[in-house]
């Protein structure tokens, strides 16, 4: 993903019935195995009554854009909560051409989504191989979460459309404010060396469940304020298997690269060798 600047976007305003901008809640339209794990965090929204509104887009990337949407029971502030919305563009509407190499291994549960997303020509194809993106990701973020990693929690999937926790927090003017990515970052050595020990137990994590994230950088690293400056790991449809695809390792040495050289240019001294035999020995 590019580095943007963060939005604010206003604050919702309560409603009776769903506006031009606003749906019914999905959460009632999946089923149990498209929401997140149990137990769930309080703030989730599970009502019936609910509506989600829409409130802006906090990026726009290369595979899919993430919105920013309110899900509240109309008239009860106990039931309301802000989600981020990823929505994964069909194939022929994205600029992401790196799946070979991140989806070496994987495989469709269904044969016939499998034929039809090795038929790349056909519409049924491209939409499946959108959807298996957005499961993917879901997938991944329920079994990080479950682990401990410091990750988004994942409320539910619903065909291209991802809905996740929104990290972010409250602006001067009371409008919501994204959290920013790590590249905007300019901390002091204590902040550095804090952010560089959770992103190595973060990168542990993954190694422990035997992935690399793949695409790992300072900007898909948030840093949440209203968590004392924790780091969050977002963008995970292209987890890895470091065993079993033949590109793991050389994905997962590329992240420890990435995440080092940021961190040394700002005057910690870190070796991308030496946290990569350390993730990777926890990947075996």
């Amino acid at each position: 993903m590019h580095q943007h600047t963060p939005e604010t976007f206003p604050t919702p305003y309560s409603v009776v019935e769903p506006g031009p901008d606003q749906r019914w809640s999905t959460w009632t339209s999946v089923t149990k195995g498209q929401r997140g794990p149990e137990p769930r965090p309080d703030w989730v929204v599970v009502a019936d009554a609910a509506l989600d509104t829409e409130l802006g887009v906090l990026k726009t990337g290369k595979e899919a854009d993430v919105h920013l949407v309110e899900r509240a029971v109309p008239g009860d502030p106990e039931q309301s909560a802000l989600l981020a919305a990823k929505r994964y563009r069909r194939r022929e509407n994205r600029q992401f051409h790196r799946d070979a190499a991140y989806t070496e291994g994987r495989r469709s549960r269904r044969t016939r989504d499998q034929r039809a997303v090795e038929d790349r020509r056909s519409a049924w194809g491209r939409t499946v191989a959108a959807t298996q993106w957005a499961d993917a990701e879901f997938s991944a973020l329920c079994q990080l979460w479950d682990a401990g990693a410091p990750v988004p929690y994942p409320v539910q999937v619903d065909g291209t459309e991802l809905l996740m926790e929104f990290v972010g927090g409250r602006a001067d003017d009371g409008s919501y404010e994204a959290a920013p990515r790590l590249a905007r970052e300019r901390p002091g050595p204590e902040a550095l060396a804090d952010w560089f020990d959770q992103l190595r137990r973060a990168m542990g994590v993954l190694a422990r469940l035997g992935w690399a994230h793949g695409d790992l950088s300072p900007y898909n690293i948030l840093v949440d304020p209203s968590d004392g400056g924790r780091l969050v790991i977002i963008d995970l449809p292209q987890v890895v298997d470091v065993v079993a695809n033949p590109f793991g390792a050389d994905l997962l040495h590329r992240d420890c690269r990435n995440v080092c050289d940021w961190f040394a240019a700002r005057g910690l001294p870190v070796d991308t060798d030496e946290l990569f035999a350390d993730v990777l020995a926890q990947a075996w």
